[in-house]
């Protein structure tokens, strides 16, 4: 079990490297990502400034003004250098100044971010810079490279087919500090939409998606095993026949079908329940026991529409293995040995047929970013869910790859976990 769990955990790091890869590939080159949003802004601001008339203006920008934009949005890279600087496997550079160099010149002055300090970089014949030292500075950290007017002309270019660049560009010297700030050093990257740490939104969201996620997890386990078990006990009788219209009546039914339902009924006309939100506003001035049925009292029509879909799985898993158990030859011999047959239900028969059930434990580990983007919607529950919907509709590619980095990682650590939980129940399983 150990050598078995042991190889599980190792096979993860490359599994989740081979998953954000793909993703990572599909957002860089899909077609209307901010890169291209931000181009064409400019361009419609540009053609209606100037009616576009001249064919460098009608870009709306510059080409140094569009390397700053590549290096805002991670494009100024190689596909495979910048994803290894989103995972913190290749350093990233940061804090960059710039300067032209004047015609015909090989030296010009850079100032250093966040200081008053200005230093000399110095182009060579192989278009190479160096940053002369200075006693008063530490320039150790810092690294300097040259972009090159043809650098320049065929990014412009490239960004605006059919056009063609005349004006002259001047050598740039770029000066940055090379810095490993990424997924492995625990940085997912900064949203382009709201400038913010990707890591702080998902945090922030922790505690209502967890909420949610646990409280359906509980709820859906003791109605759904005393159910599956009552139903297996009353096999092909009026209340098995009952039940299973119920739940499968509720299967068909979706979550967000469901929450519309209930939000117009029971809180826009009865208004027995709030329309939105997680909390009220005046919650945190409410007491202990007033906190509890605020949250409970909006959270009440939420997870009825979280457990709606569910019910129907986990309970008839429970009754059908719960009946195989019920057939099987130790149950039989029990009862004809004198066994109270409610003894050998619960006894013997019950544990083999959760064995299945519980095995499926070991992903609620994802319920820290789970959730339901059309249910969160319907209720204004700013969760996981309606963060990942709205990063999708946003071209916000930094959360796309922060919410799928850790909604794989949790799922296959909760794979890793049912394992355990099947061996621990079931003694014959032997993962060797």
């Amino acid at each position: 079990m150990t050598a078995y769990l042991i190889r599980r955990l190792l096979l993860i790091p490359p599994t989740l490297v081979g998953m954000t890869l793909v993703v990572f590939f599909i957002i860089r080159f899909t077609p209307g990502g901010p890169m291209e949003q931000a181009l064409l802004e400019a361009r419609m601001k540009s053609d209606g400034q100037r009616g576009g008339s001249n064919r460098q203006q009608s870009s709306g920008l510059t080409p140094q003004q569009l390397l700053k934009l590549q290096e805002q949005y991670g494009h100024d890279k190689p596909f495979l250098a910048a994803y290894a600087s989103w995972l913190g496997a290749w350093p990233k550079d940061t804090n960059r100044s710039r300067a032209d160099f004047a015609e015909g010149k090989t030296e010009t002055e850079v100032k250093l971010p966040g200081t008053a300090n200005v230093v000399t970089v110095k182009r060579n014949a192989k278009d190479e810079a160096e940053i002369v030292p200075l006693k008063e500075v530490d320039t150790s950290v810092w690294r300097a490279r040259i972009i090159t007017p043809e650098k320049q002309k065929q990014e412009w270019e490239k960004a605006n087919p059919g056009q063609k660049l005349d004006k002259p560009q001047p050598y740039v010297a770029l000066i940055y500090q090379p810095k490993f700030a990424g997924v492995l050093q625990g940085n997912l990257g900064d949203s382009t939409r709201y400038s913010e740490p990707v890591w702080t939104m998902m945090k922030r969201r922790f505690p209502i998606s967890l909420f949610y996620g646990v409280m359906s997890i509980i709820l859906t386990y003791m109605v759904c095993v005393p159910l599956g078990v009552l139903k297996a006990i009353k096999h092909r009788t009026p209340v098995d026949t009952a039940t299973s219209v119920l739940i499968f009546f509720g299967y068909a039914i979706p979550g967000f079908v469901l929450g519309v339902f209930l939000m117009v009924l029971f809180a826009a006309r009865l208004r027995w329940f709030p329309l939105e939100g997680f909390v009220s506003a005046d919650f945190a001035e409410l007491g202990f026991f007033g906190k509890i049925y605020d949250l409970f009292h909006h959270a009440f029509l939420p997870l009825c529409c979280y457990m709606v879909g569910s019910f129907a799985g986990l309970t008839m898993l429970v009754k059908n293995n719960l009946l195989d158990q019920l057939a099987s030859d130790y149950v039989r011999t029990a009862v004809a040995k004198g066994v109270e047959f409610k003894k050998a239900v619960i006894g013997h028969a019950l544990r083999n047929s959760f064995i299945p059930a519980a095995a499926t434990m070991g992903q609620a580990l994802t319920v820290l970013v789970a959730g339901s983007f059309l249910i969160e919607r319907i209720f204004d529950i700013d969760g996981f869910g309606l963060m990942g919907f709205n990063a999708l509709l946003e071209k916000d590619y930094p959360i796309v790859m922060g919410t799928v980095t850790v909604g794989g990682l949790l799922l296959m650590l909760g794979n890793v976990l049912s394992d355990m939980i099947t061996a621990r129940l079931d003694p014959r399983i032997r993962f060797e």
